[in-house]
């Protein structure tokens, strides 16, 4: 049906924006968009896996018909190599074992982490109590703890807030491993500043920065519990990599030249000594993040290594070179 044309008056038409863009509410505007996850790394990863057991069947294909031949050969000679194959499986069995045992430890040290931050938050008691139930436990084999974990048991039941109960347990298990790991970092850093300033070649460099970034790394994890294997090492390097990224970390060049142009280094310094101190600084910047990644507990009544020590412990370095 086809409506006949009428007319009308413009100014008694009202026109209301909000009618064809009507407001949201509350809990629509502060929806965030959730990316999906890509489905290829499903797949990827099955591939991965299909491919690992693939060639650990034929491992055991070849290892079964070398120990066979050499039966057909002689029996000691087989006999020999199925006691090689089997002392080699039991320690396959156990580096697995060790690895799982690691990962698992790596992820109670995680929760405990993630728990004691909501306790702090929310300065919730019984949050706070569970923690510090699970931090007791982490470190009952660790004999240097001993003193401290008995003077909490002491006070766990007083009147105490979730946040205070945390910054509690911090002080007497945390503060000392602390100043043990705020060591480890200053000695890492003086050591790449050494190197860095006499070493005659680039790749030097950069193998002797890497191995010690690691080398402090796996120190730190050991240092808090954490204990990590091959595979819980590289998920831990991985995350203190990304903490550092996230952090803000890697661009921190400007406060670095600060710290420099702070101290009066840089107008003193060879080129290749301020590269030496660049590096050793950046070293420490990777080991306070691997502190925060490895630690149990947040910084509540302490605080992590600041560059601003680490510049302090590397200007002694300086003066005895422009000596």
């Amino acid at each position: 049906m086809t409506r006949r044309p009428t007319s009308f008056n413009l100014d008694e038409v009202r026109f209301e924006p909000e009618e064809l863009y009507p407001e949201t509410d509350g809990d629509m505007a502060d929806a965030v968009a959730v990316i999906p996850r890509p489905r290829g790394r499903v797949w990827l990863g099955v591939f991965f896996a299909a491919v690992a057991l693939l060639i650990l069947f034929a491992i055991g294909v070849g290892i079964d018909n070398l120990i066979r031949a050499l039966f057909d050969r002689s029996d000691i000679l087989g006999w020999v190599t199925a006691v090689i194959a089997a002392v080699a499986t039991l320690a396959l069995i156990v580096i697995i074992a060790r690895e799982v045992v690691g990962l698992m430890r790596l992820r109670r040290i995680h929760v405990i982490h993630a728990r004691a931050v909501e306790a702090a938050t929310a300065d919730d008691r019984d949050r706070a109590l569970v923690v510090v139930r699970e931090i007791d436990a982490l470190y009952r084999r660790r004999p240097e703890t001993a003193r401290g974990r008995s003077y909490l048991a002491s006070h766990r039941n007083e009147i105490i807030d979730g946040r205070d109960l945390i910054g509690l347990a911090e002080t007497n298990l945390l503060l000392p491993f602390d100043e043990s790991a705020r060591r480890m970092v200053l000695g890492s850093a003086k050591r790449v500043a050494l190197v860095t300033a006499i070493s005659p070649r680039a790749l030097v460099d950069l193998l002797f920065v890497g191995a010690e970034i690691l080398r402090l790394i796996r120190r730190l994890a050991m240092l808090y519990g954490g204990r990590p294997g091959a595979v819980g090492f590289f998920r831990l390097t991985r995350e203190t990599i990304s903490h550092l990224a996230l952090t803000g970390g890697i661009a921190a060049g400007d406060s670095l030249i600060q710290q420099i142009i702070g101290h009066g280094v840089a107008a003193r310094l060879s080129a290749r000594l301020g590269e030496g101190v660049i590096n050793g600084l950046l070293t420490a910047r990777v080991g306070i993040a691997a502190i925060e990644v490895c630690r149990p507990l947040p910084f509540i009544n302490g605080s992590p290594p600041r560059i601003a020590d680490v510049m302090a412990a590397l200007r002694p370095l300086s003066k005895e070179k422009d000596e």
